[in-house]
C-alpha cells in the first residue's frame, strides 16, 4: 500500500501540493486527474523522491521514500524523456536497466520480444542514440523500460501525451493487462480524461494541490469528469 499523509509542498509562500490522507491499496490501479498546475507531477515527483515534502511524508509498503531507498526494487517508472539516457541506443538502455534491475540480456530480450506491437519497428535495430528519437519514440522506451524486472509499483505520469491513436489503443490493452495482476499496482496520471477512465479503477481529481474528488471507477465516470471540468 502506498499511504500519504499530511502531505504538503511549498516554494515560498506558494503552496502546491497539501494532501492530508490518500491511501493506495496494493493492486489498485489509480488515475490521477487535474489540470495544469493541479500538483499531478508534484505528487509523482514527492512518491520518487526526486523531491522532498515541506511536511509529511509518503510510505510505499512501508517504507517512507525520504528516508529509506528500499522502495526503489520494487518500483519503476517514467515521468519524462530526462529518465532516459539520451547518448545510448534504446537496446543499450534496455540493457542497462535490466543490469540495475538484476536482469541479464535474455530476460530483456524476452521482455521485449512482448512490445513488438507497442514499438512498431521504429525502436529496436534502428541505429539511432534515443535523443534522436521522437517524443512519441522515447516516450514507447521509456514506458516499457518501467516493467523490466516485474515491479510491484510502476508510476506512468502523462503516459499517451505524444503517442499516435493506435499506439494509445496498444498502451491502454498494456496498462489493463498490467493492472489485472494483483500484485502490481499502476499509477497513471492523464489530461485525456477518457484514456485515465477506461484503464483505472479508481480516479482521483486534483485541483490546486488539493483532493477534490475520489471517484471509483463505474460507467458514469467520465461524465462526472467532463461536467466537472468543463464547469
Amino acid at each position: 500500500m502506498i499511504l500519504a499523509e499530511h502531505l504538503t509542498k511549498k516554494y515560498g509562500s506558494q503552496t502546491v501540493l497539501n494532501i492530508d490522507k490518500l491511501e493506495i491499496p496494493k493492486g489498485q490501479s489509480f488515475g490521477l486527474v487535474g489540470n495544469n498546475g493541479a500538483g499531478k507531477t508534484t505528487l509523482f515527483s514527492l512518491l520518487l523522491d526526486l523531491i522532498k515534502p515541506t511536511t509529511g511524508h509518503i510510505d510505499n509498503h512501508g517504507v517512507q521514500v525520504d528516508k529509506s531507498e528500499d522502495w526503489k526494487p520494487f518500483t519503476s517508472s517514467f515521468i519524462d524523456e530526462t529518465f532516459l539516457i539520451g547518448y545510448l541506443t534504446p537496446e543499450e538502455y534496455f540493457y542497462f536497466i535490466g543490469e540495475l534491475r538484476g536482469r541479464n540480456k535474455a530476460d530483456v530480450d524476452n521482455l521485449l520480444a512482448q512490445f513488438e506491437d507497442f514499438f512498431h519497428g521504429e525502436i529496436l535495430g534502428q541505429k539511432k542514440y534515443l535523443r534522436d528519437l521522437s517524443k512519441g519514440n522515447q516516450k514507447k522506451a521509456g514506458i516499457v523500460a518501467s516493467f523490466i524486472g516485474n515491479p510491484e509499483v510502476v508510476i506512468l505520469d502523462e503516459p499517451f501525451a505524444n503517442l499516435d491513436p493506435t499506439t494509445q489503443i496498444r498502451l491502454k490493452g498494456i496498462i489493463k493487462e498490467l493492472a489485472a495482476k494483483e500484485e502490481v499496482t499502476v499509477l497513471v496520471s492523464s489530461h485525456d480524461l477518457m484514456h485515465v477512465t477506461d484503464v483505472c479503477e479508481r480516479i482521483v481529481v486534483l485541483n490546486k494541490g488539493e483532493v477534490v474528488k475520489d471517484i471509483k471507477t463505474s460507467t458514469e465516470t467520465l461524465r462526472e469528469l467532463e461536467t466537472f471540468f468543463g464547469g
